[in-house]
């Protein structure tokens, strides 16, 4: 009986363990799902995303720079093609937003001679910029904050933008707009998604700084599989003997 159940033990803990390292994951919520996007989505040439247009919807990956006919200027002059600018303040714990504004204009991402535009009106969760960010309280903006809320709550306004001299990734489905200009946008229940950074700096910026939460999911993860690995030769070594 003993002999029987032994082999359970390591695929119950390392069941345990995946389950342990999945849970830590899937606490950084949407930005979870947009690393791993990131991490395993398959990358093609901006000319074969333009040509996926016309066939069955396939989410992909693209590279190259980021243009404009018309884009507009910030405080510092940089020509941008997209901001979004939200005011969140301090409450229970975690910070809420209460203003979010999104500006831009219609860009695209060129490689070489060829360029596939971006749907920006569908960006939400899947933008990963470097995020300027400033705090104050909400005695600092008194006609942008909530009249019922306490002029002492901390405020804070976080600031993320792409410029037309930025070089980007852009993951999406290649589909045709309505004026038939190829486009990247969401689809097939994924997130469209751009950063400006490298595939590692912005699933650092995802984990908003954090290692630990990480490491103990790597480990965790590591120490499911390895368990699961042993729990089933095991398993296969006593059924054959």
């Amino acid at each position: 009986m003993i002999a029987a159940v032994t082999p359970l033990l390591p695929l119950v803990l390392g069941l345990v363990a995946l389950s342990a390292g999945v849970i830590v994951l899937r606490s950084f919520g949407p930005r979870y799902r947009v690393g791993r996007l990131l991490s395993t989505t398959p990358r093609v040439t901006v000319a074969d995303a333009i040509e996926m247009a016309e066939g069955s919807p396939r989410y992909v990956g693209v590279r190259g720079r980021v243009d404009a006919e018309e884009p507009f200027e910030d405080d510092a002059h940089r020509p941008l093609v997209y901001r979004r600018t939200r005011l969140e303040r301090h409450e229970g714990g975690s910070w809420v937003a209460f203003e979010d504004r999104r500006e831009g204009v219609g860009f695209e991402v060129r490689e070489g001679l060829d360029s596939i535009g971006v749907d920006a009106g569908a960006l939400d969760a899947g933008l990963i910029v470097v995020t300027r960010e400033s705090t104050g309280t909400a005695a600092d903006a008194p006609d942008r904050v909530p009249a019922d809320v306490d002029p002492s709550t901390p405020i804070r306004m976080r600031v993320e933008q792409v410029s037309s001299v930025d070089h980007a990734i852009v993951l999406g489905v290649p589909e045709r707009d309505p004026g038939g200009r190829a486009r990247l946008t969401a689809g097939l229940g994924r997130p469209l998604v751009l950063t400006t950074l490298e595939t590692p700096d912005a699933i650092r910026v995802l984990a908003e700084g954090q290692t630990r939460r990480p490491l103990i999911a790597a480990v965790s993860l590591a120490i499911g599989l390895v368990l699961m690995t042993i729990g089933l030769a095991w398993w296969v070594i006593e059924a054959i003997t």
